[in-house]
């Protein structure tokens, strides 16, 4: 007989945030919409965006992590969620200002960051191919 229940396993780049072996159902968000993955889900792979991430325990009931851009894989009853950072709560409203705050505006430095190194790099190759030219 099939097991009912998914083991779950939330991982950070330095530490294991979540295990939990009796989800019955979770919920998470991809870039193109939510959707959810109950236990005889085909096996699958999906990219994550800054969301929220909603799971039921049998023990436990509804919880909820807020969690940043990363990957879900499912294979057979074990579903591994693996995001550069996350943060747990009770509040939707909470945790939806906290994807907002914490993980949408660092994506958005990060854009800044990466167009000021390319613009940077494109200067210096400039200066390096005018150094060459005026041999």
């Amino acid at each position: 007989m099939a097991r009912r229940f998914m083991k779950l396993t939330v991982l950070l780049p330095f530490q294991i945030f979540v295990e939990e072996d009796d989800v019955a159902r979770i919920v998470a968000e991809t870039p193109d919409g939510s959707f959810g993955l109950l236990p005889r889900r085909l096996d699958c792979v999906a990219a994550l965006a800054p969301g929220i991430l909603i799971y039921e325990t049998e023990t436990g009931g509804e919880k909820c992590l807020a969690v940043d851009e990363g990957v879900l894989i499912k294979a057979g009853q074990d579903v591994l969620v693996s995001v550069r950072n996350a943060i747990p709560g009770t509040d939707l409203g909470e945790l939806r200002a906290a994807v907002e705050r914490e993980f949408l505006s660092l994506n958005e430095q990060e854009r800044s960051v990466r167009l000021a190194l390319a613009k940077m790099e494109g200067e210096i190759i400039h200066r390096l191919a005018t150094f060459r030219d005026g041999r």
